[in-house]
Formats: C-alpha cells, structure tokens, sequence
C-alpha cells in the first residue's frame, strides 16, 4: 500500500550563513513540500538548542544581523510563499526587550501565522497569548515529556490550536529514539489540538514513525546541518541538498 506524504515543518535560523543562502534553502524546503515553515530569529543564548544551530545563531549574530533584520527576511518569506505558514521561533527576551505587544505587532505585519517562544510558557506568557489574538496569530505552547498530568491538563484546558511537543528532554540536534514512551507522551496530549512533534527528527524512519501520532513532524538541526556543509558550494547546491532531505523525510522518494 502507498504511504501517503508526511506533513512537514521545517527549521530555518533567519539569515544564515547570509539571507541570500537562507533564501534558497527556504526555497528548497517550499519545493520539497513542506507544510510550515519555522524561523528562527537568531539569538545569542538559545537554550534549547544543540550546536548545529548554536553556531548558526552565533555565526549570524557576529554579521550584526539585527531583530529588523530577522523581521525583513520573514517579510520576504511570506512574500515569496505566500501559501506556506510561517512560525517564528525565538526565546523570551528577544520579545521582552521590545515589548510583547510590539513584538506580535511587527510578527504579524512581517506575514508570520504564529510564535513558539519555549521559554515562555503557557501560565506565565507575559501576555503573549493575548497579544496573538489581539493581532490574529497563533501563540504555540510547548510540551514535554516531564509535564505532570495535572499540567498538561491545565495546557490543553487553554484550547491552543496547536502545541509542539519536544520528544525527549535536552537539546535539539541528537537523534531521538520514537519508542513507546514517545508515543504514549503524545497521546497525554489528546487529539483537540495540532501537535507538531519534534526535536532530534534527522532520518525518514523516524518520520515515519511519528507521523501517525502527529499532525505535523517537525526537522531543524538537519537542514541546518545541510546549509552549513553546502553553503561553500553556493546557494543551488543548498536548495538542492535541502529539497532532498525534505522528500526523504516526507518519504516521497
């Protein structure tokens, strides 16, 4: 029997190595047929993040890439692919620091459908939940493993339209085993909400494995990965590179 495609979404850190190569990776991953896009704005302690994007936020950081900056490649995302969602990605203080509401304000005029902030969760937001639906975006929450019962309750009892369930403890980047224990942690979440699933997605197994649990199975390190050994050879060669994992892991090769 034919597996149907994986829905997929796809890391991007905004500008990275430059916003020219940024660009066509994103390009890339549009043809591959991702579902949503997730860019990240880079920052300079991004917590949850393993090295592959560390060094990506740090190497766009050192060009003086700005928050402005961050905030006009999405605009040039949108409107090259004006069809595919784009979810911002940061951590709290980037937003704090300019204002919460001023931070959706400008998320929302640059063409972003929602924000994942980790660092920021459900119950104690800052108000950012309330920002997202003054301005008509989607403040995704995220869920863990560790969660209590009675906290995943209290999460799912706030009716987000999606929440992003990080598969296992630590930082992105290394493999994750989809185990029972996986399965079973997405099935605490119920089925009222979008759950995107990610955090160490690297091989179409994987995806496979997951994609029946999910709405969504979510890839970053890898295609950063990508970018970085590709960038030399210039930007065809990352869209390329990029387009490819996309198919494997929507296993449509």
């Amino acid at each position: 029997m034919m597996r149907m495609p994986i829905r997929l979404m796809a890391h991007l850190v905004a500008g990275y190595p430059t916003d020219a190569i940024a660009l066509a990776a994103a390009k890339g991953l549009v043809e591959g047929g991702v579902a949503y896009l997730e860019i990240q704005l880079p920052f300079s302690d991004p917590s949850a993040d393993g090295k592959a994007i560390q060094s990506a936020c740090a190497h766009t950081l050192a060009r003086n890439y700005k928050l402005s900056d961050g905030f006009g490649f999405i605009t040039r995302l949108h409107a090259a692919y004006p069809s595919v969602p784009l979810f911002i990605m940061t951590y709290g203080n980037l937003a704090f620091r300019l204002g919460i509401d001023e931070f959706v304000r400008r998320a929302q005029a640059a063409g972003a459908s929602g924000l994942i902030i980790p660092d920021l969760p459900f119950d104690t937001d800052e108000g950012l939940a309330q920002a997202c639906l003054r301005y008509g975006l989607t403040s995704v929450p995220v869920a863990a493993p560790s969660m209590t019962d009675t906290r995943l309750a209290q999460l799912k009892n706030t009716h987000p339209q999606f929440i992003y369930a990080a598969l296992r403890a630590g930082i992105t980047g290394k493999s994750t085993d989809i185990d029972q224990g996986t399965l079973d942690f997405l099935g605490r979440l119920g089925s009222s909400s979008k759950i995107l699933g990610g955090f160490g997605i690297r091989e179409g197994t994987q995806a496979q494995a997951l994609a029946p649990h999910v709405h969504a199975v979510v890839a970053g390190s890898v295609f950063v990965e990508l970018i970085s050994s590709h960038a030399a050879a210039g930007a065809d060669a990352v869209r390329l590179a990029v387009r490819r994992k996309v198919e494997e892991l929507r296993a449509i090769t």
